[in-house]
């Protein structure tokens, strides 16, 4: 069985990309296979990349609010395209509030500021084989 494979990226204009190296490096030491998009996506990339890559799951980095604006859209694209690619978010700035409307809307897991890293590849790995089993 292939490893898991986990895309890695911020959307807009989010340029602290500190957390998300640190998150790509943990799922890669687990044996994840991870694919870096960095920073100044739009939707249309992520969706595109996950879709092409292949990947598991989808996870953003969010130290910014623009991924409030652009969360619908990158859900619709990875719909419309078929893809059942499920999406985590995690950054300093999702409140309990915005955790809560985000997984309403289909994000698959949240991970706000303190989050510890063993829980969140635990939760990537997790939520990864429950897709693949889907």
């Amino acid at each position: 069985m292939r490893p898991i494979r986990v895309l890695i990226g911020m959307l807009g204009m989010d340029q602290h990309e500190v957390g998300a190296v640190a998150v790509a490096r943990a799922l890669r030491d687990a044996g994840m296979e991870v694919i870096y998009l960095g920073r100044f996506n739009l939707p249309a990339d992520v969706a595109r990349a996950a879709l092409d890559e292949g990947v598991d799951v989808v996870g953003l980095s969010c130290h910014s609010w623009e991924y409030l604006h652009y969360l619908d859209e990158l859900l619709a694209l990875l719909r419309v395209e078929g893809a059942a690619v499920p999406v985590v978010l995690g950054g300093s700035v999702i409140t309990a509030e915005d955790a809560r409307s985000v997984t309403a809307k289909g994000v698959a897991a949240t991970f706000g500021p303190g989050a510890e890293l063993a829980e969140v590849v635990s939760t990537v790995e997790r939520i990864a084989r429950a897709a693949r089993a889907a």
